[in-house]
């Protein structure tokens, strides 16, 4: 009954960012985030924009866009980055 519980707390939502998911089910990915050189960079305004149009599209899958296989918290924080579904 215990693993089940541990279990159900740390299940995957499939329309989530992995920013929202358990900590280990992040893979590292702010480290990659916090790599990525300023004038490359998203605005934070515009960054929260990007996801927020991830998280309402039918594609996004375990914080993984299903059109291209990015990890949507990364193509959203570099400001040359396009949706490929062209939705920003």
């Amino acid at each position: 009954m215990e693993n089940k519980k541990k279990a159900e707390q740390t299940r995957i939502c499939k329309k989530c960012l992995l920013r929202d998911m358990a900590q280990e089910a992040q893979f590292g990915l702010q480290k990659y985030i916090d790599a990525i050189k300023p004038k490359e960079r998203t605005s934070d305004e515009q960054y929260e924009q990007r996801l927020d149009i991830c998280k309402q599209c039918s594609l996004l899958l375990e914080a993984a866009c299903q059109a291209c296989g990015c990890y949507v918290e990364l193509r959203a924080a570099v400001a040359h980055s396009r949706c490929p579904k062209k939705k920003w």
